[in-house]
């Protein structure tokens, strides 16, 4: 290709976790982005959706991908079919060979996929095995491949580094099987997107499977020590024999976010040991410097605290349910959600008025009284209380004190992000957002995150979440009375969805 700035680029996964942090990474470096998806409303609220060609399609119909396919010089397969079901296997080689059949005849130069590492062996798991196979199976199209191969991706949201994380988190004493004994070498994923990028722009890399890994080799269960370690939490580790796959993906299905289907194969290729072993990394990527593992937990733990959390796990994730449950409780990047939505009859503008003119002499509308005693409690317990008040009545900027709430963010009639600094096992956020609506009104979000710290944050949680739905929903409804008493419409404020998530 005569000049890689100028092509045209596809990415695949663009909703999910790598491909939702690889497509913002081609745009800063100039790159023209298309992007292939299924459902173009999956990609409402990234800042780059407008900067990139959207083009729908799915890798299971291959007539779907001939317009994906059109003016494509270089393409990103991130498609992973894990969590589709038993089948998974089979859909991933499938979906491989559709895109690799499309991007043949359309005259793509070159696929970038990212694949399992582990060394091909009799006793390699179905997932890993399924990994590698993909990787077969598009280069049986012809087309050029560059295959860089990984094992655990250390970052806030990686769903193998959440398994982790989880368990660490929440149980004290772990009773684990002998896989906590196999040695891997996790990875960052700023690394591994740094390789994904840098490709496009290392010709040797073309054709070439690369194995890729951390600074370090180490035992999971180090990992979840060294974890512990960061967080400033005490964690015992017992070893098992009798502990099978089934069995250990139950517990983690009860433990963690993690669903059993999505557990099961994880656990499984546990046994299996993910090292490089072959370097040609190093010489085809100089400029790209992998880092320990600790290093990579303290970024993730940084992002998380700074909730500039840009993708998770959870992203590739498709809703069936729609808005239909009243309550859903998910788990998600390490943090609760708690998410809730109204419409109102009046402006974005009266809307944000109301919300960003909360605490202080004013109150919060809703249970005042239970807001204070949790302020006399706060006090207490040495923390700030509800004494700071707020320094103007009526305007917020960034960085002014809201009662026990510091304010995080603020966006002129569309967002306010509050930071609780009160005494809590965790770290915890208020957010409110004001969308416009096509009949003139206003959906207003207001969403309350929650990152709990080991148990007692997580029973913190679950203990007061009766008086916290009680305090938030009611809260969401006075914030909308009060909004349309100011513009004096009558009509009546609808509730369509409701959803407790960890995020």
């Amino acid at each position: 290709m005569n000049d890689v700035h100028k092509c045209l680029i596809l990415v695949t996964g663009a909703t999910g976790y790598i491909g939702g942090r690889l497509v913002p990474r081609l745009l800063a470096a100039g790159k023209r982005v298309r992007c292939l998806v299924r459902d173009s409303n999956r990609l409402q609220g990234r800042w780059w959706q407008n900067e990139v060609d959207i083009t729908i399609g799915d890798v299971f119909r291959p007539d779907s991908l001939v317009a994906a396919m059109q003016g494509v010089e270089i393409a990103y397969y991130l498609v992973h079919s894990l969590g589709g079901g038993s089948n998974f296997h089979q859909q991933d080689l499938t979906a491989a060979a559709n895109f690799g059949s499309a991007a043949r005849a359309a005259g793509v130069k070159r696929i970038i996929y990212l694949g399992g590492l582990a060394e091909a062996s009799p006793g390699l798991s179905e997932h890993l095995r399924s990994r590698q196979q993909t990787g077969e199976s598009l280069r049986m199209a012809g087309v050029p491949v560059t295959e860089f191969r990984a094992g655990v991706i250390v970052g806030s949201g990686s769903v193998s580094f959440e398994m982790i994380r989880y368990l660490t988190e929440r149980v004290p004493v772990m009773i684990c099987p002998r896989w906590v004994y196999t040695r891997t070498q996790p990875i960052g994923i700023r690394e591994v997107l740094d390789y994904l990028a840098a490709a496009i722009s290392v010709p040797e890399s073309n054709g070439r499977i690369i194995e890729i890994g951390g600074a370090e080799v180490i035992a999971y269960g180090e990992m979840m020590k060294i974890y512990a370690d960061v967080r400033g939490l005490r964690r015992w580790l017992i070893a098992v024999p009798f502990l099978t796959p089934r069995l250990s993906s139950l517990w983690v299905n009860l433990v963690t976010p993690i669903p059993s289907v999505i557990a099961r194969p994880l656990i499984e290729g546990l046994r299996n040991e993910n090292i490089v072993r072959d370097q040609s990394s190093r010489q085809l990527f100089p400029d790209v410097h992998p880092v320990s593992y600790r290093t990579s937990v303290a970024r993730a733990l940084a992002v998380l605290e700074a909730s500039h959390i840009e993708t998770t796990w959870t992203d590739a994730l498709s809703t069936t349910q729609g808005d239909v449950p009243p309550v859903t409780l998910t788990t998600h990047e390490g943090m609760i959600r708690e998410h809730r939505q109204v419409r109102v009859a009046a402006l974005p503008a009266d809307v944000h008025a109301v919300y960003s003119g909360l605490g202080g002499k004013r109150g919060w509308l809703f249970m005042d009284l239970a807001w204070r005693i949790r302020g006399w409690v706060d006090r207490l317990l040495g923390g700030v209380g509800m004494r700071r008040g707020r320094r103007d009545r009526d305007h917020l900027r960034v960085g002014d004190a809201l009662d026990f709430w510091r304010v995080e963010a603020m966006e002129p009639d569309l967002l306010l992000r509050l930071r609780a600094e009160m005494k809590v096992p965790g770290k915890a956020w208020l957010q409110f957002q004001a969308h416009p609506r096509e009949d003139g009104g206003t959906l207003l979000s207001q969403t309350a995150f929650y990152a709990p710290k080991g148990l007692m944050g997580w029973l913190y949680w679950y203990l007061l979440y009766p008086v916290h739905a009680l305090i938030f929903s009611g809260l969401i409804r006075a914030i909308a009375v009060r909004a349309e008493s100011i513009r004096a419409t009558p009509s009546p404020t609808n509730v369509i969805h409701h959803e407790n998530t960890h995020a």
